[in-house]
């Protein structure tokens, strides 16, 4: 307790140690201690104190600091009418920074119609800060009236507020209004250029930018403009020589610099140049470390990547991130899991969100349900927010160990669910064959007015498609284009021919690929071709089939199908010729595979494959099975299982 070591001091002590005991302060109990004590003493009426307060404390890191901050200020300033106060405004400009800057910038917009209602004075830093609360929100149409009461106060030809209002304008995507404001100033200086140039990279249009860059005078390009460049260049899919033109012109240069030019090289997969200016570099940060090892795991160098994660002396959250999220995209998810392990042992860093999302995947990859339950435990107990990503990946990493029930649970303790919870929870539904279950969910989105997107659609229908639920997969097709008005993409037609398929109605299906307003593609053509095979529908089929393989004649797929179709109807010259066919253009089939987890470690076996370091056992054992239960078909050259599994 704050002030138990001062209650024996009597409390007629200055002013300036009240405001050093607030300044012990760090949570609102503390604060409404000091306050009690100020109204009991009658300090709190010292106008002198009040003013002192607020001065001191609307600037705070403390959140309960500038909260007191704000309460004084209303209370006992902002409707009393000193004659000070209402000729100066800088009380008035102090908090209203706290909102224009911090929490509740909407009230920076309250406290200038107070002010106008009271006949406060303002000046143009108070018109600023509404300027930038109006920014900050994206409030394009009170930032106009704003625009309109400088003008009519002949503000408007004040550089400052000017500046002001070109990075409105930008921010709020209206670029055309900011350029014709640059083009009608005066006078302009770097920060005008450097707003404009800023405002023309993050909307992508760079040769404006880099126009404006060229124009620029001399002296008012500083590392800010230089660097606002490079990183625009590096955006272009060939700019990165025109950013490596820019960044041997540069008269000086700082990390940014260096790290842009990192990250541009890094993005277009030119890790060779990006390691001879990271050798090159004066001073290297976290940054700089964290692109280079993100570079290599894209490109699949994840040896190189974690070579450089052990040369660093110093590492922060960003970085573990980087490396583990390089070891889950490569498939090396068990080694990602071990870095989450040192962190946790480690305990000087803490996981963020990022870090819980890379160790989800890597779960939901590997199918280990107990370190599911052993991370979510975590996140409880860490008090992670669901609201967000983090409850779509926790929903998806359950449902992918096979704990559908699990998925379920946390999908119901979500509040404020958005579209991405629920389609994490419909996909989840999906891959478990309960299609029934995901469509009463996407009714239940219906009913509540939750707005689908495209993944909503595209898991509901394949969860229609597994259930053989034909009737319900049509309604969601009809929902999408009818109701939410949205254009299907080739997936949803896809899954549509998949449903007809699956379902034996491969005449409907072949007809609903004719009458798409798209071109259909290899992929729903194939999906045709399977149904025709796994119903025998060769009249169907075999054009299909010929149709496939001139769009691809070295795609092996195609004539495997056909193949077998023709084998399922015992037609077996046909079958000759096929595989003839494939001989000649030398296309071989890609082997079945099978996965299947025991003990924590996934093994992978291919058809005939006798790579496995425990392969005599594993045959010894199938042929165990196969004379003990006469029912068994004997596989001394197959794998047994399917295409995947979980023991």
């Amino acid at each position: 307790m704050l002030l138990c070591a001062n209650l024996n001091q009597p409390w007629n002590t200055t002013l300036q140690t009240t405001l050093l005991l607030l300044r012990k302060c760090k949570t609102s109990y503390d604060v409404d201690q000091i306050h009690a004590r100020l109204i009991t003493t009658g300090f709190i009426k010292s106008h002198t104190l009040t003013t002192k307060i607020i001065l001191a404390f609307s600037a705070s890191p403390f959140s309960p600091l500038v909260d007191f901050a704000r309460c004084v200020f209303f209370k006992y300033h902002a409707f009393v009418s000193h004659e000070e106060d209402m000729e100066d405004p800088f009380l008035w400009n102090a908090v209203m920074k706290t909102y224009s800057h911090g929490r509740d910038p909407e009230q920076a917009l309250v406290m200038l119609c107070l002010m106008l209602e009271r006949g406060v004075s303002f000046d143009k830093f108070s018109l600023s800060l509404v300027l930038k609360a109006c920014s900050r929100l994206g409030l394009v149409k009170e930032g106009m009236q704003v625009h309109g009461l400088l003008r009519k106060l002949n503000f408007e030809s004040d550089l400052f507020l000017q500046n002001c209002l070109v990075s409105l304008y930008l921010r709020c995507g209206f670029v055309g209004y900011a350029r014709q404001l640059f083009d009608r100033m005066s006078r302009r200086d770097s920060v005008s250029y450097n707003s404009m140039i800023d405002g023309y990279i993050k909307m992508g249009m760079i040769d404006l930018a880099s126009e404006l860059f060229h124009c620029m005078p001399m002296e008012y390009k500083n590392l800010i403009t230089w660097n606002c460049m490079i990183s625009g260049y590096a955006q272009l899919e060939n700019g990165m020589d025109l950013a490596a033109e820019l960044f041997q012109e540069m008269p000086l240069r700082d990390l940014i610099s260096w790290n842009s030019m990192i990250n541009g090289l890094v993005k277009c997969g030119n890790m060779e140049d990006a390691q001879a200016l990271f050798e090159k570099m004066p001073k290297t940060d976290v940054v700089t470390w964290a692109n280079m090892i993100n570079g290599y795991a894209k490109l699949g160098k994840v040896d190189l990547a974690r070579r450089l994660f052990d040369k660093m002396l110093e590492r922060d959250i960003v970085v573990c991130n980087a490396m583990m999220a390089g070891y889950v995209q490569n498939g090396y998810c068990a080694e990602a899991l071990e870095i989450f392990s040192h962190l946790q042992r480690d305990g000087n860093l803490q996981p963020d969100n990022a870090t819980m999302l890379i160790v989800l995947s890597a779960i939901a990859q590997l199918g280990h349900i107990d370190k599911g339950l052993a991370i979510h435990q975590y996140v409880e107990e860490n008090k992670f927010s669901l609201g967000g990503r983090l409850g779509v990946a926790l929903i998806d990493m359950y449902s992918k160990c096979g704990s559908v029930k699990n998925a379920m649970l946390i999908f119901e303790s979500i509040e404020n669910k958005s579209v991405d919870h629920w389609n994490a929870m419909i996909g989840g539904l999906a891959i478990h064959g309960l299609g029934e279950f995901a469509f009463n969910l996407f009714m239940k989105m219906e009913r509540l007015s939750v707005e689908p997107d495209n993944i909503t659609y595209i898991s509901v229908l394949n969860a229609c498609g597994h259930a053989g639920m034909v009737k319900e997969g049509l309604i969601c097709f009809d929902i999408m284009r009818r109701v939410h008005k949205m254009v299907p993409k080739m997936q949803h037609y896809g899954c549509m021919v998949d449903i007809l398929g699956r379902a034996g109605l491969v005449t409907e299906a072949r007809k609903f690929i004719e009458e798409m307003p798209v071109e259909a593609n290899d992929v729903i053509w194939r999906a045709l071709l399977s149904a025709c095979k796994n119903h025998e529908n060769i009249d169907v089929g075999e054009p299909v089939a010929k149709h496939l393989i001139t769009l691809d004649s070295n795609d092996s797929s195609s004539y495997v199908l056909l193949s077998n179709m023709y084998a399922g109807l015992g037609l077996w010259n046909a079958v000759s010729k096929v595989r003839m066919m494939m001989k000649e253009r030398n296309l071989k089939k890609i082997p079945g595979c099978s996965w299947i987890e025991l003990e924590g470690t996934v093994h992978e076996f291919f058809v005939q494959d006798r790579s496995h370091p425990q392969v005599v056992e594993i045959y010894s054992l199938l042929d165990t099975f196969s004379t003990s239960n006469s029912e068994v078909t004997p596989c001394r050259h197959r794998v047994w299982g399917g295409t995947s599994s979980q023991l």
